[in-house]
C-alpha cells in the first residue's frame, strides 16, 4: 500500500502542475483563464494503477523517477510528432540551437559507423588554432574513449565552462595512422547559421542552415559584406533554404522583413491569446528591390517555410526547387523544474495569403525535381561544395535570377527615359 500511495502522490503532483499551467496552455478557446477544464480523475486513477503494476510486477526493478518520466514522455509525445518532454540535457541543447552560441572548442563532428569524424574546425576557434583537420578521427576526450558512445554524448563532453581545459585525442591518416593529442581551452563559440559568397559580379549567394537568435543579424551583415565585395549594390540574390529545418520563428520573420517594405509576414492561431499573433514587415528593403530566387526542397521546414511563403505571397521572391516539408505549426518551449522543459505545439501559422502549409508544404514557382548535389546539413554545409556546377537547382536559380535582373534593369531604364 505504501508504494501505491507514493505513486498516487506523484501522479497528483503531476496533475497539480498541469492545473497550474492550465491558463497558459490548456484553457479552451473563449474560456476564462480562471476556469480550467476539469481534471480526468478516472484516467488519473488508471495511470496510477498501471504505474503500480509495472513497478511491482515488471521482470526487472524499475526506478520510480524513470518510470514517471517515461509516463510524461509518452503523454506529451502522443499529442503530435513535434511535442516532446525535454530532460535537462535536451533542454540545454535546444537552448544552444536557438541562442546560436555555446561554450566549447569549435569543432564540427559527425558519427560514421560508431566513429566520431571531424567535419571541420570552425574559423577562429581553439580547434582551428590547434591544427585539427577535417577527416581526423576523435578517439578520446580527457582520456576517455568516445568510440561507440554516440554523437550527442561526445558533443556534450567537449562543451564546458569558458576557460576550462579539455584534452582531445585524434587519429590521422590512412594505414599506419598518426596519433595526436591536443589540450584546448574552451571559449564562447558563435554557431554560424549564415554563409554567403559572390557567385559572380552583381549576384550574391546566401545560405541559411537554421534560424537562431543571431540569424537575422548575421543575414544583414552578410548582405552588407556581399555589397562591399561587389563594390556596389547587388543585382540579385540566391537565398538557399534547402534542408533548413527551421528554428526560432521571430528570427525567420526578421529575415523576411529584411527583404520586404511592408505587409504581413506570418500570422498564427491557437487556443489561448498568447498563441494568436501576427508579424508585419517594417519599411526598408536591404536589396532595394533587386530580385530574389529562393531555393527549397523537401527538407525546407517550419521557420524556413515562413520566409519562403512570405517572399512568395508578396511576389518578392521566386521559389525554385522541390515542394517543401509542410510543418505549419508553432512549438513553445515551457521550462519546468530541475532544468527540464516541455516543447508543446501551441499554434498553427499562416502565410500572408492566409494559407496553412501544414502537411501541405509550399509549391515552388519553378519545380526542379533533382537537388543536383549532396544533401546540405547544418554540420556539413561547406560552401564550396554547395556551389558545385552540378547543382542543378542552383544553376537554374542563377539563370532565372539573371533574367529577372535584366527585366528590372529594362523597366528602370524605360522609367528614366520617360521622365
Amino acid at each position: 500500500m505504501k508504494t501505491r500511495a507514493t505513486l498516487l502522490l506523484l501522479v497528483g503532483a503531476l496533475l497539480g502542475g498541469t492545473l497550474a499551467l492550465a491558463p497558459i496552455g490548456f484553457a479552451e478557446r473563449g474560456a476564462s483563464a480562471d476556469a480550467p477544464r476539469a481534471l480526468p480523475w478516472e484516467q488519473a486513477r488508471l495511470l496510477a494503477e498501471v504505474l503500480e503494476r509495472v513497478q511491482r510486477d515488471f521482470v526487472d526493478d524499475v526506478d520510480e523517477a524513470q518510470l514517471i518520466e517515461g509516463a510524461i514522455r509518452g503523454l506529451v509525445s502522443e499529442l503530435d510528432p513535434h511535442s516532446a518532454f525535454l530532460d535537462a540535457e535536451q533542454y540545454r541543447e535546444i537552448r544552444i540551437s536557438t541562442t546560436g552560441s555555446y561554450s566549447g572548442v569549435g569543432l564540427e563532428v559527425n558519427e560514421v559507423d560508431g566513429h566520431i569524424i571531424v567535419v571541420t574546425p570552425m574559423e577562429g576557434t581553439p580547434a582551428e588554432a590547434a591544427g585539427i583537420q577535417p577527416g581526423d578521427e576523435l578517439t578520446a576526450i580527457d582520456g576517455e574513449s568516445v568510440v561507440g558512445v554516440g554523437l550527442s554524448e561526445t558533443v556534450t563532453r567537449m562543451r564546458g565552462s569558458p576557460g576550462s581545459e579539455v584534452v582531445l585525442d585524434f587519429e590521422r591518416g590512412e594505414g599506419e595512422r598518426e596519433h595526436l593529442s591536443r589540450a584546448l581551452r574552451r571559449t564562447n563559440i558563435a554557431v554560424a547559421s549564415v554563409r554567403s559568397q559572390l557567385l559572380e559580379p552583381g549576384f550574391g549567394y546566401l545560405r541559411i542552415s537554421q534560424f537562431s537568435a543571431t540569424t537575422a543579424r548575421d543575414t544583414n551583415r552578410a548582405l552588407a559584406t556581399l555589397s562591399q565585395t561587389n563594390e556596389g549594390p547587388l543585382n540579385g540574390l540566391v537565398l538557399d533554404l534547402r534542408n533548413n529545418p527551421g528554428g526560432v520563428l521571430e528570427a525567420a520573420a526578421d529575415v523576411a522583413d529584411a527583404f520586404l517594405e511592408s505587409g504581413l509576414i506570418v500570422s498564427a492561431d491557437g487556443r489561448v491569446p498568447e498563441a494568436r499573433f501576427s508579424m508585419n514587415a517594417h519599411p526598408g528593403d536591404q536589396l532595394d528591390g533587386a530580385p530574389i530566387v529562393v531555393l527549397v526542397n523537401g527538407g525546407t521546414a517550419s521557420a524556413s517555410e515562413i520566409v519562403a511563403g512570405a517572399l512568395k505571397d508578396h511576389e518578392r521572391g521566386v521559389v525554385i526547387g522541390k515542394q517543401t516539408y509542410g510543418k505549419g505549426s508553432v512549438q513553445t518551449v515551457m521550462p519546468l523544474s530541475a532544468g527540464r522543459a516541455i516543447k508543446l505545439t501551441t499554434s498553427l501559422y499562416y502565410t500572408p495569403s492566409g494559407a496553412s502549409i501544414h502537411e501541405r508544404g509550399i509549391e515552388p514557382d519553378i519545380v526542379v525535381s533533382a537537388d543536383g548535389s549532396r544533401p546540405l546539413t547544418p554540420t556539413s554545409d561547406v560552401i564550396e561544395d554547395m556551389l558545385r556546377k552540378d547543382d542543378e537547382v542552383l544553376q537554374k536559380g542563377l539563370i532565372h535570377l539573371k533574367g529577372l535582373s535584366r527585366q528590372r534593369a529594362s523597366v528602370i531604364a524605360t522609367r528614366t527615359d520617360a521622365s
